[in-house]
């Protein structure tokens, strides 16, 4: 049974992908989910998609850093940007998510919501990620 973090995820991905399909901004997406939510939706998932929302010029800057070469953020299925971008979000900001589980709720999540490549790529993209992360502060 998924844990209510993993749930939350999933929930901030749907919010993420609807949000860039229909050309909204995530903080009015949001609203519009929160509004009609049954059950409401869990105070992570809001933390995850304000962190985002928040973030989102860093986050794209260090995800693209870390594309094949030949690739663009654009290039990539909404599914994997959304997940890449959350846990990249979990990486960097948030203190209580080892980097390794960010890394592989954001595999699952692409395993079974996009394409076959998916999970290999996102694993290799967020392990580079991962290793250009700045040293914590002592």
């Amino acid at each position: 049974m998924p844990s209510a973090r993993t749930k939350a995820r999933k929930r901030a991905l749907d919010i993420l992908f609807e949000a860039e399909l229909r050309g909204r901004t995530l903080s009015e997406t949001l609203a519009e989910r929160s509004a009609d939510a049954e059950p409401p939706l869990r105070d992570y998932t809001i933390t995850l998609v304000r962190g985002v929302e928040q973030h989102q010029a860093e986050i794209d800057r260090r995800i693209t850093a870390h594309l094949a070469k030949g690739w663009t953020l654009a290039r990539m299925p909404r599914v994997d940007r959304a997940a890449v971008r959350i846990a990249t979000y979990e990486i960097d900001y948030v203190d209580d998510v080892p980097d390794a589980v960010a890394v592989s709720e954001a595999v699952e999540l692409v395993g079974d919501l996009s394409t076959d490549e998916s999970p290999s790529y996102v694993n290799g993209l967020l392990g580079g990620v991962v290793d250009d992360k700045a040293p914590a502060e002592p």
